[in-house]
């Protein structure tokens, strides 16, 4: 049974009442461009949530700073009673060069992990905090037709903090984002370069992977190439341990399970007739079940205990655990593919399928029920490459839908 869209919903897509997403629609375009030509790293977020948190202030929302170092969380209160509901958007660039033809395209130079390299919006993350400002917007100018809360998160260190420091979603938590006032629900969205403008795709349950970054130490002897039988190789079982590895997925996982376990790192040897002493991997899984993630951890180490003793070496091996998966409530999730047809039409909202990347909003979603959507962002008649590339390019005309759907889950949830 279809449910009853709230008066203010209905102003969000009907011509004849006033219109709160056009209102503020150009100041936040402005908000994404300059975004978008001043990105920042991952716990470097300094000017970024500067920019936020004036913005925020001037709709006249409550203001915390320095949440996970850099975070910014603006606190909308309606005229009546109700629930709280939270809405989360992430604020760091990528070590990438931008290569596209926007006239507000990033030129930013800094230093990652001691090089010195270009940053960018190349996961579209300034699209993100464009749209939840918006909403924060849009919503404020109808504060006192509200009947509840309203959180407005701009998380720093989605893409993970550097080496050695704490951050992003994690962090916020741990530092008490939900104790004070629980949200009933949190919402977000992903940028997504393989639809067009106007475009949501909607996952129910697993959307998003998660991702666990494992270390491993071939330790062998060394000896002269022409001589093997003088030495332990650890060339030959790396080439035995990579190959055992793909038997995870294959032969221990049942099928109807997707797991993923990939080597990204190969290194050993200085000389090519040296067998060397040490080979260094490093790879990462990506499953969508906690218990797949604990027979994958246990799988690898049998392994290596195995093939390790068959070649007489020695081995050290660490399972890092990253994200978890990301789970779309199915209930909340049921509720918001309708109020997103209501609000976009059925031919713009997608079934879609779980993806193999990962996304630290998943943190929010084991604390609170969640629901996450993907937002075209291809212009007709451009074209953009993949997430985390030079040529990722979103468009401005993205923001609206982007608000409009937001703004309407937000609505929704406080209705109920």
């Amino acid at each position: 049974m279809r449910h009853l869209i709230p008066v203010f919903l209905l102003s969000l897509h009907t011509p004849a009442l006033a219109d709160p997403v056009q209102d503020v629609l150009p100041e936040i375009i402005d908000f994404r461009h300059a975004i978008h030509a001043n990105p920042e790293l991952s716990n470097r977020e300094e000017k970024t949530a500067k920019r936020i948190a004036r913005e925020l202030k001037k709709l006249g929302l409550d203001v915390e700073t320095g949440i996970a170092l850099t975070g910014v969380v603006g606190t909308l209160r309606g005229g009546r009673p109700g629930p709280v509901v939270a809405v989360r958007a992430d604020m760091d660039a990528l070590p990438v060069t931008e290569d596209s033809d926007l006239p507000f395209r990033s030129t930013v130079r800094s230093t990652y992990q001691g090089n010195e390299v270009g940053v960018a919006h190349a996961c579209g993350h300034d699209i993100h905090m464009a749209v939840v400002l918006g909403t924060a917007a849009a919503l404020a100018s109808r504060r006192d037709e509200l009947a509840g809360t309203v959180k407005f998160i701009f998380q720093p260190a989605e893409e993970g903090p550097p080496p050695g420091e704490k951050g992003g979603a994690p962090l916020m938590l741990e530092e008490g984002l939900f104790d004070k006032e629980k949200p009933v629900a949190v919402f977000g969205l992903h940028s997504w370069p393989d639809y067009p403008v106007g475009i949501i795709e909607t996952v129910s349950g697993p959307t998003m992977a998660s991702s666990d970054r494992i270390v491993i130490k071939l330790h062998g002897k060394q000896s002269h190439g022409a001589w093997p039988h003088q030495g332990v190789d650890p060339i030959v079982l790396a080439a035995q341990v990579i190959l055992a590895l793909q038997t995870i997925p294959s032969r221990n996982i049942d099928t109807r399970d997707p797991a993923v376990v990939t080597i990204g790192i190969v290194e050993g040897g200085e000389r090519f007739n040296i067998i060397p002493t040490t080979v260094h991997l490093e790879g990462t899984v990506r499953t969508f079940s906690d218990s797949v993630q604990d027979l994958i951890e246990k799988r690898i180490g049998e392994i290596l205990d195995g093939l390790a003793a068959a070649a007489g070496a020695t081995y050290e091996y660490s399972y890092e655990r990253g994200n978890p998966f990301l789970n779309n409530d199915p209930g909340l999730s049921a509720r918001a593919r309708e109020v997103l047809i209501d609000t976009l039409g059925a031919d713009r909202v997608l079934d879609g399928r779980p993806v193999m990347v990962a996304e630290d909003f998943s943190w929010f979603s084991r604390e609170v029920p969640g629901f996450y959507f993907r937002l075209g962002v291809v212009a007709p008649g451009t074209e953009s490459g993949s997430l985390h590339t030079p040529n990722f390019r979103a468009d401005d005309t993205a923001i609206e839908p982007g608000i409009r759907a937001m703004t309407a889950l937000v609505l929704d949830t406080l209705g109920r």
